[in-house]
């Protein structure tokens, strides 16, 4: 099962540095992150192969998870048109993303409301 996982943090220079430093440091990979706040705060999102380990230790560091949830992440061909093409089924099917971001190792996280049709319109298995 793969998590989002979302940190609130002030919007300053270092803010991502020290959550990035909290999950590495113990040796967690970070799979994917965006990160959205023009003001003054922001909000952090992660995919991290163990969530667990990765709340355990920011929360040692005093960074909390403010929420987390499933999402459905998508091996991908690195071609122009394929977040098209995902998208357009994923419309077809008439599910509303509330969350797409890019990965590493050329996959795709999305995120909806309903993660069953979600992961039936992009033929998922989960």
């Amino acid at each position: 099962m793969a998590v989002d996982l979302v940190i609130d943090v002030d919007n300053t220079p270092g803010a991502l540095a020290a959550v990035a430093a909290a999950i590495s440091d113990a040796g967690v990979n970070i799979a994917a992150a965006t990160c959205i706040g023009p003001g003054e705060r922001a909000e952090l999102h992660i995919l991290v192969p163990h969530a667990g380990a990765a709340k355990h230790l920011l929360g040692i560091s005093n960074l909390a998870v403010s929420r987390e949830r499933e999402v459905v992440v998508v091996d991908v061909e690195d071609r122009p048109g394929v977040l098209a093409d995902l998208t357009r089924r994923i419309a077809r099917a008439g599910i509303d993303l509330d969350l797409v971001y890019v990965a590493t190792r050329n996959r795709v996280v999305f995120g909806a409301g309903d993660l069953a049709g979600l992961r039936a319109a992009l033929d998922v298995v989960g």
